[in-house]
């Protein structure tokens, strides 16, 4: 008999064993099948860069597995048939079943108004060159197309070139997608059946198929999640994710459930464990599905979560990049981290315990999470600033 009521504690734990957050950490030598289980446990992996730590995919799988090898990931999503790059929450590895799911995105993409390749004279024409260009010549980048003068930048414009632009176009609807990254994270195009394999690349599925089966995937990566919080994992609207959950309802795959606290209707996903306790200890990516969704957060965690990268500096409350620290079921500090690698340091500039947390449990623990993250970046030493209420236990950890 399905639950029909959850205390938040249960809701918390659904979550997270949804998150695959309730595992223990692999006791072997972590291998491709580790990392494809992550993946296609969370259904997506949005895509981010920054680089002051470590590309957020790759945290969100050592969140979960602890140190691997960040080759091996490499490998196996751009090596293999397996997964594909796509729009999905924003900018996502997804697995490549998804493929003809995502077809009504394609169809539905429209460029960003400001880009440059919308200003140019003969937009139509350059677009329809580089494509050619791709077909003729890929994989390619973008550099290995010629040149194009674009709109005067203005303060704030993305520094891309031209010939970018005009490949995300192209990307976005479908004409192309990503073969490779390079050492510097650039993109490598080249056209979808080239690296998609049947069935995915001809599968026709109906805008609603398709916009019930993205949900089921979410609903299962959430536990148990509202409208709107399973709505946002895929980017959809609420209007149309409605009766989509509706049909998953009547199929079974979901069921209706109060949480406790929670103003809105939820889902359980019908698969979705209720452990009576949970052992985690993670540190998240400001870009992990756990946080990324805010009000999801605060209701779960009463965790008010904030990315302050474009914050400026003396505006920021806590840092540049800011990870909250999960200890079993709650959060239970943050920590602004960086990767000193010129000096092999990994510094935590601002250390800060939430309301409620006990001072003696967290400090330890975290301190025990940032020397394996240390390990995994190949840095030889944690520094720790004054910065914080949770510095002074941390520093002294660390200087004992």
């Amino acid at each position: 008999m399905p639950r029909k009521r959850l205390s938040l504690a249960d809701a918390r734990r659904v979550a997270l064993a949804a998150q695959g957050l309730d595992k223990e950490r692999p006791a072997v030598k972590t291998t491709a099948r580790h990392i494809r289980g992550v993946v296609n446990r969370l259904g997506l992996l949005q895509l981010d860069f920054v680089n002051v730590l470590v590309p957020a995919h790759y945290f969100v799988v050592f969140s979960r597995l602890g140190s691997y090898d960040r080759a091996a990931f490499d490998k196996l999503i751009y090596n293999g048939r397996d997964f594909i790059e796509h729009w999905a929450h924003e900018a996502s590895i997804v697995p490549v079943d998804c493929w003809p799911l995502l077809q009504y995105r394609r169809e539905d993409y429209q460029p960003w108004p400001n880009s440059p390749i919308m200003k140019i004279k003969g937009k139509r024409k350059y677009l329809e060159t580089t494509l050619e260009a791709v077909k003729e010549s890929g994989p390619i980048v973008s550099s290995d197309l010629p040149p194009v003068s674009g709109p005067k930048r203005k303060p704030g414009d993305w520094h891309r070139s031209v010939p970018r632009w005009a490949l995300e176009v192209h990307f976005g609807h479908g004409n192309v997608t990503v073969a490779d990254r390079l050492p510097n994270f650039q993109r490598v195009y080249d056209l979808p059946h080239r690296l998609i394999d049947e069935p995915h690349i001809s599968e026709q599925v109906s805008r609603q198929e398709a916009q019930r089966r993205l949900l089921e995937i979410s609903a299962r990566a959430h536990g148990v999640g509202t409208l709107h919080d399973l709505a946002d994992y895929f980017r959809m609207s609420p209007r149309e994710a409605a009766p989509r959950l509706q049909e998953l309802e009547e199929q079974g795959v979901i069921h209706p459930v109060q949480v406790e606290t929670w103003d809105e209707p939820a889902w359980l996903h019908h698969q979705a464990r209720v452990p009576r306790s949970l052992e985690a200890r993670s540190l998240l990516s400001p870009f992990d599905p756990v946080v990324w969704f805010r009000p999801r957060c605060e209701r779960l965690f009463d965790f008010h979560s904030r990315i302050e990268i474009y914050t400026p500096a003396a505006r920021r409350k806590y840092g540049y990049y800011v990870l909250p620290f999960l200890l079993d079921d709650r959060i239970v500090a943050r920590v602004d981290l960086k990767a000193d690698r010129k000096n092999s340091r990994l510094l935590v500039q601002g250390s800060f315990l939430e309301e409620g947390a006990d001072e003696t449990l967290t400090a330890p623990a975290l301190a025990d999470e940032l020397r394996e993250l240390s390990d995994w970046l190949n840095l030889e030493s944690v520094t720790v600033a004054n910065k914080g209420d949770l510095a002074p236990a941390l520093r002294k950890i660390f200087t004992t």
